[in-house]
């Protein structure tokens, strides 16, 4: 059995032999947007869904990055309220006579920020020792740190 040759590339199709072929892929072509085949990309409501998703990750991430930049000013607030309670309390050990009993205010710089120091001595049972207590508030008068000590005569 032998097989019917293949038309070439350069020879003219006979009369209604290709013309069918073609009109018939171009229709196909020009249909089928509108029979709903294999469609490409995303639906809006698709899209606007992950745009959704990617709002609220946003907005999460953002009230983490707030929560973290306040931790680390109220860590810095706090570390330069102790460095100006413990430097009151360090002076009441260091002077050779005890402390009044009274209260005392003062203001304390640290790095450009000011505090109100509040030192605050009672007695003790023992007259030999005094209870120091010294009390940070930051500018807006809010309690930052509280210390105590006892501090004995020499």
């Amino acid at each position: 059995m032998s097989r019917p040759a293949a038309p070439q590339a350069n020879s003219t199709p006979a009369e209604g032999e290709g013309t069918t072929v073609s009109r018939t892929a171009a229709a196909r072509r020009a249909v089928r947007p509108m029979t709903g085949g294999p469609v490409r990309g995303f639906t809006l409501i698709e899209v606007l869904v992950a745009l959704g998703i990617i709002a609220i990750a946003l907005a999460a991430g953002t009230q983490a990055t707030n929560a973290i930049t306040r931790n680390a000013q109220r860590q810095s607030d706090l570390l330069l309220a102790q460095l100006c309670a413990e430097n009151e309390l360090i002076k009441a050990r260091l002077a050779r006579q005890m402390p009044a009993i009274g209260d005392a205010g003062l203001v304390c710089t640290q790095a450009n920020t000011s505090f109100a120091v509040t030192i605050s001595t009672t007695p003790t049972l023992n007259p030999n020792f005094r209870r120091v207590d010294v009390q940070v508030r930051d500018a807006a008068e809010a309690p930052v740190l509280r210390l105590s000590t006892v501090v004995g005569r020499f």
